[in-house]
Order: structure tokens, then sequence, then C-alpha cells
């Protein structure tokens, strides 16, 4: 009767002990409230971007998340509604604090209007990479991206690379507010001028639209019916001065180089709207911000306060190199 007893104490006692260890697991498991199902001892990462839209931030986007899985991160990828919208991007720095982010990763619509809402974060303890776009702080720890300047050098390269005797060029730029496409212009004018076949006949900025840069390139075709090379700078502002080409009948007379890449400007480049395309990397964009975040967070020491990933001019005559097919790959068609 004792020998029984006590094997039935012992069988209990058993599973006490194992109702205790599923317990304790079950709790470990349990996703922290507020975390979207993340454990609560990752580091937050978010990534406020100009745009999600657009082919060029969809990649950067893809290469965030392979790093975040890579490194076991918490982040959170998102974006103002258009390129213009610096307000929003100010909301979603002040909501990042709020929501216990460890690093920001930003994109600046306006170089000097996103600067007070970085500043705050910074102050707040959050450390700050900037990628693709620069902010006037000087609490940036990081900036990643396309080295917008000689980007820029090398689109007036490309658009150098003709034999006509006269060159009437026309420049359609985005925001005037935005950082690199400022740079990429300079670059571009810079090398450009240094050329006496060269007349730089009109520059304008438009919004971030395919609308706004295909209404203000069929503006200017019609002010300067001379103009004979055109060049822009980003992804939209390219399918819209490619469209406006296109419109007019223009593409055997004018030489455009333009900007990133997506389906519609690579079939562009195929037919004749588009003469060159300067390619970012944007999946190496959002890559390395991730992993930059990672370090600065985990007391690495980074290789460089500036990191500055690859450009490549894609032509007619190189668009189908093996290089040339990775680099111009498309992550979601555009309609």
């Amino acid at each position: 009767m004792e020998n029984k007893r006590r094997k039935l104490l012992a069988v209990l006692f058993l599973l006490v002990c194992l109702l205790g260890i599923a317990a304790l697991y079950g709790q470990a498991r349990q996703p922290a409230e507020g975390t979207g199902g993340h454990s609560s001892n990752r580091q937050k990462v978010t990534l406020i971007a100009k745009s999600t839209e657009s082919a060029f931030w969809k990649s950067v986007f893809a290469g965030a998340s392979a790093a975040g899985t890579e490194y076991n991160m918490e982040l959170l990828c998102q974006g103002a509604d258009n390129e213009e919208d610096y307000i929003s991007q100010n909301q979603m720095i002040d909501a990042a604090v709020e929501d216990g982010a460890d690093a920001i990763l930003f994109s600046a619509i306006d170089y000097e209007e996103n600067a007070a809402a970085i500043d705050r974060a910074a102050e707040a303890g959050v450390r700050i990479i900037v990628i693709d776009s620069d902010v006037n702080s000087d609490q940036v720890e990081c900036r990643i991206g396309t080295d917008n300047y000689r980007a820029g050098c090398l689109a007036g390269e490309a658009a150098l690379d003709s034999d006509a005797s006269a060159l009437n060029v026309g420049i359609v730029n985005f925001d005037a507010t935005t950082e690199n496409g400022q740079s990429r212009e300079k670059g571009f004018r810079d090398t450009i001028l240094r050329d006496d076949r060269v007349t730089l006949v009109d520059s304008v900025n438009s919004n971030s639209t395919i609308s706004a840069a295909k209404e203000a390139t069929l503006q200017m075709l019609e002010d300067h019916p001379e103009i004979n090379v055109l060049t822009t700078f980003n992804e939209w502002t390219t399918l819209g001065v490619g469209y406006a080409i296109r419109e007019a009948g223009a593409a055997s007379r004018i030489r455009l180089v333009a900007f990133d890449s997506n389906v519609v400007s690579v079939d562009m480049l195929e037919t004749g709207e588009v003469d060159a395309l300067v390619v970012q990397n944007p999946y190496a964009i959002g890559y390395l911000g991730v992993e930059t975040a990672y370090r600065l967070l985990n007391g690495q020491k980074l290789p460089s306060p500036e990191i500055d990933t690859s450009t490549m001019l894609v032509t007619r005559e190189n668009m189908y190199t093996e290089e040339s097919q990775r680099i111009l790959f498309s992550f979601d068609e555009i309609k």
C-alpha cells in the first residue's frame, strides 16, 4: 500500500513538472503586445521611405527584409503616399520613436523640413541611418546609397555620347527640396557644360509623378522645339518624360538619359523613347541599411560613415548582357 502511494505521488510530481515546463515554454513563445507577432527581445528597425509604390522602393524593402531575417530584427517598412509629403514622414518618425524603434532608416523628401523630426528621434536615443536621400542633421550616423553627384556625371557622359554637332539640352528634375535629385543635376550640369557643343536650353522641377513630369516635358518641347537631348533623375519622372517623347513622336530626334528601372522604362529603352538608364542598386541599399543598424545597435564599428552603392549605365547596346539583366530585374510590374 505504501509503495503504491509513493508511486502515485511520484507520477503526480512528474505531471506537475511537465505542466510547469509547458507553461514556461508557451509564455516564452507568446509575442509581446504591440510587436506584430515578433519576440519582444528583437531589436526594432523602422524604414521610412519617400514612397512605397515604385519598383525602386519595393526593391529596397526586399533587401531590407532579407537582412532583417538574417539578423533576426523586427522590421517595419513604410513610406509617404507621394514624394512631396514630408509632413507624413515627420509623423512616421515621431510614431517610430513612440513605438520603441531602436533605429530608423530614413530617406528624406525634404532636406530641411525633415531635419527637426530626425533630431528629435536621435535625442530620444534612436540610431539614425540615411538611405538614398539625405537630411540636414548632424545626428545621422551613416549614409547609404548612390553617389548622387557621380551618378549625375554618368548621366552627363551618356548625354554627350552623340555624334550631333549641337546638343540642345533640357532638364526635367523632381522636387527642388530633395537632396539626391539636386546632387544628380549638379553632376550632370558640371559634366555637359565642359563640352562646347552643349547649350543648356531649359531646366524645370516638377512634382515626382508621371503626370507632372509628362506635362512639364510636353510644355518644354513646345516652347523649345530645338531640344535634342533630355535628362531626368528618378523612376517616376523617367516614365513621365518617356511618355511625353512617345506622345510627341520625338524618339528618333531626342536622346533621353534617365534614371532607375521598371518594366515600363526597360520597354522604353527597347522601343527608343529612352536611350540610356542610370540604374541604382536599391536592393543593396535596403540590405546594407538594416545590416548597418544591426552593427550600430550591437556596438560594432562601421567600416565608413558613408557607404556608396553601385550604379550602372544601361543602354540598348548592353541591356541584354547578364550583368544588365540582373540590375534591370523588376520586383513588381508597374501598370
